[in-house]
This record gives structure tokens, sequence and C-alpha cells, in this order.
């Protein structure tokens, strides 16, 4: 299981960076042009970006609940969740070339 917890911390990870970067360029035009939809954009990806950082902070700081995922959770919910944390990433990854094109 300990490839599986390190593959969901780098993809929290990077989530997170790369939700750092669609906030900074959603914010600035949001500043730049107050329009509804960049504001949108903006509250969309700091929610995200708060559930990327908890995800994190449990797979890395919070030892109870890493052990937790590491034994008690059955590993078909386990790989499921793992998915959408590698999925997020490379869709989030899309969305930040597109944003930043």
């Amino acid at each position: 299981m300990g490839l599986w917890i390190d593959v969901a911390r780098v993809s929290t990870a990077l989530n997170v960076l790369l939700l750092l970067g669609l906030s900074y360029v959603w914010l600035r035009n949001y500043m730049q042009f107050r329009s509804k939809q960049t504001l949108g954009l903006s509250v969309f990806a700091l929610l995200l970006l708060g559930e990327n950082a908890l995800a994190f902070y449990v797979y890395t700081w919070d030892q109870m609940r890493a052990a937790w995922f590491a034994t008690a959770v059955p590993p078909v919910a386990w790989h499921a969740m793992l998915a959408l944390h590698v999925l997020e990433f490379f869709a989030l990854s899309f969305l930040l070339w597109a944003t930043w094109d």
C-alpha cells in the first residue's frame, strides 16, 4: 500500500500547485474584468484547492488517518479515490494549459 499512498501524495501535491496557478490567473482576471465567469472560476479553483490541500495533509502529516487509509479502507475504494486524484491531475493540467494559452 506504500506505493499507492506515495502516488496519492504526489498527485494531490501537483493538484495543489496547478490550482494555485489557476487561482492566480482567474483571480487576476477577475480583478481586471469583474465578470461573473471569472469569479465563478476563481471560487471553483479555491474550493478545489482546499479539498486537495486537505487530502494532501491527510496523506502526509496526519498519521492516524494515513494509517487508517492504508489498513482499514477496502482496496477497491482506495484505488477509486486514487484514480480520481490522478484523473483530476490530468484534467487540471489540460485546464491550466488552455487557460494560460
